[in-house]
């Protein structure tokens, strides 16, 4: 009886691991993908742009530790960037929430504190947060560089136009948040090291024509 729950245990421990495999290891065949958006990234805040944040619940704490992460750095000698989250000032969040409803609480924000040149950056965990979808969406119409951070399948957020979709391929939002952790640190990382290296933020020269 004694070996039967030992084994039982066991196998539960494997499961437990075994499910957090597959969304780490998507995310690293998704790498390239991954790559340009920091490059992308990298690009606006090289132009003076900012990094905005923003999701529910457990993703409001992750916008405000990417933010945070940026302006902030914990690693001695990385330059500071500028990044906000949305969710941190709740006078604003709720009173837009109480003026103009739940589903504008980002959008009116990026609104009015956002310029073309910034980046918005929307995380939800299962891709169906209208009022994230809807704060990336004013982003676009603004011209910012719009990322979602998303998991699932991507939801309806992926499908929206935006210009770089990153999903944590899991249905367990716990997963989901462990693998979103890894991509925003891989985020900061990397938009750090395309700082790190002359001429990587340049634009593309454009091919003088020939008669």
């Amino acid at each position: 009886m004694m070996w039967s729950s030992a084994s039982a245990a066991a196998d539960a421990v494997d499961e437990v691991f075994g499910r957090r495999v597959e969304p780490v290891e998507r995310l690293l065949d998704c790498s390239d993908d991954v790559a340009r958006a920091c490059h992308a990234m990298a690009r606006r805040f090289h132009r003076g742009g900012k990094l905005i944040v923003f999701g529910n619940g457990g993703p409001s704490t992750d916008a405000q530790h990417v933010a945070v992460e940026f302006v902030h750095p914990v690693i001695v000698g990385k330059r500071a960037l500028p990044a906000l989250s949305l969710t941190a000032d709740v006078a604003t969040v709720t009173g837009v929430a109480n003026g103009e409803g739940w589903d504008e609480i980002f959008a009116h924000q990026v609104r009015h504190l956002a310029d073309p040149v910034d980046i918005a950056l929307g995380i939800s965990t299962d891709g169906h947060c209208l009022n994230v979808r809807r704060g990336l969406e004013a982003g676009r119409e603004r011209g910012l560089l719009t990322i979602g951070l998303l998991g699932g399948d991507g939801g309806t957020i992926a499908v929206s136009g935006l210009d770089h979709v990153l999903v944590a391929r899991s249905d367990d939002p716990r997963v989901v948040k462990e693998v979103h952790v890894t991509m925003y640190h891989i985020l900061w990382e990397l938009v750090h090291v395309f700082f790190e290296q002359p001429g990587a933020l340049r634009p593309p020269e454009v091919p003088s024509q020939t008669r």
